[in-house]
């Protein structure tokens, strides 16, 4: 589930740092408030502050639970941070709690799946490659 969370194009230079663009890792689109507590590694150094791109708007991850929208299977979630990246090549994590909300376990509330995400990417990678997905807006 988790080969296309993040693929070849996920990250890019921004006008103020980067972005990276997390695809949805399980089987079946899930509100946006199903991300719980995203948190992004380059090079292995969390990056703090972390904000999520929806459309025009950028919130704090904590935020997320307030969102009233879907996070659909071929949509990307953008997180992004204000620091310049190098050229080339980067360690990229992304660690974060997914809930499926249709899924409960008991009286605490519904699964909760844990996942970290890592692969090696190239900068702006994305100027030499195609991508059917949109962001989430």
């Amino acid at each position: 589930m988790t080969l296309s969370a993040l693929r070849d194009d996920a990250l890019t230079t921004t006008d103020d740092g980067f972005a990276v663009r997390l695809g949805l890792p399980w089987i079946r689109s899930l509100p946006i408030a199903s991300l719980l507590e995203p948190e992004l590694t380059i090079d292995g150094a969390r990056v703090d502050p972390l904000t999520i791109e929806l459309g025009d708007r950028a919130i704090e991850p904590a935020a997320l639970a307030r969102e009233t929208g879907w996070w659909f299977l071929q949509d990307r979630i953008v997180l992004r941070a204000d620091r310049a990246l190098d050229a080339g090549a980067h360690d990229v994590a992304v660690s974060f709690r997914l809930a499926v909300p249709y899924l409960q376990t008991g009286p605490d509330g519904p699964l909760t799946l844990p996942f970290r995400i890592e692969r090696p990417l190239v900068l702006d990678a994305a100027a030499f490659s195609s991508t059917v997905s949109r962001d989430v807006a």
